[in-house]
Order: C-alpha cells, then structure tokens, then sequence
C-alpha cells in the first residue's frame, strides 16, 4: 500500500523533524526531512513527493508561504501543515491556503497517520 510514496517532511526543529521522521518511515514510506522551506523547494526530488509535512512557523519562508510558492509552480502537492501556535484563525488560514490538514502540536501519532491515509488515497 505505501509502496512508491515519498513524504516530505519539513521542520525548523530537529526533535520534531526526526520524530515525524521515524513515525512516518515506521508506516513503510519513504522520507526526505528538510530544515526549512527553501531546503525543500530546492531539492531535486521535488516532483517526487507524494505528500509534504510541513511546519507553519519556520525562519524564512514559513508553511503559508511554502503553500503559495507550490502553487505558483502548479504544484498539486497535498501538504499537511502542523504548528505549535496557538493564535485564533490559525486553523481556519492553513485550511483556506489549500492544506489537506492542520494539526497542533502536540499532536498523537494515529491523527497524522488518519490524514496521511486520507492525503495518499487514489495517489
């Protein structure tokens, strides 16, 4: 079933890259981890991906902005956006910028695995 799939995931903070690291290769998908948005947009496995993981609130470019530039580039890439942030509209601006889910940290394993299962469905 995750045979093929090659998941971004792209985090300021190393604890938490190498913990969604380890979760996501644990289900058998392959990964590629990134230390910021322009480490990710740069890389030459860009067209690969199947799905990209990525924080809101990064130095440079932050997640919303990760989301636009994808667009520009007609990329249909699903991104799940996760942050520790806890501002009001949060949820509602990283779903109307086109993410598939949004999850606050500190969030259970099972509910990034739920949204990764319903991002890879038909890909």
């Amino acid at each position: 079933m995750t045979a093929g799939h090659l998941i971004s995931i792209v985090d300021d903070d190393t604890a938490m890259r190498e913990a969604l690291v380890g979760l996501v290769r644990s289900l058998g998908y392959e990964v590629r981890d990134f230390a910021s948005a322009e480490d990710f947009l740069a890389s030459s496995d860009l067209g690969k991906f199947a799905c990209a993981i990525t924080d809101i609130q990064m130095p440079g470019m932050n997640g919303f902005e990760l989301k636009r530039e994808l667009g520009i580039r007609h990329s249909s890439l699903p991104v799940i956006m996760i942050t520790a942030r806890t501002e009001p509209g949060t949820e509602e601006k990283a779903m109307s910028s086109g993410a598939t889910c949004f999850l606050r940290k500190p969030f259970e394993a099972q509910t990034l695995v739920n949204c990764l299962q319903q991002v890879l469905i038909g890909v």
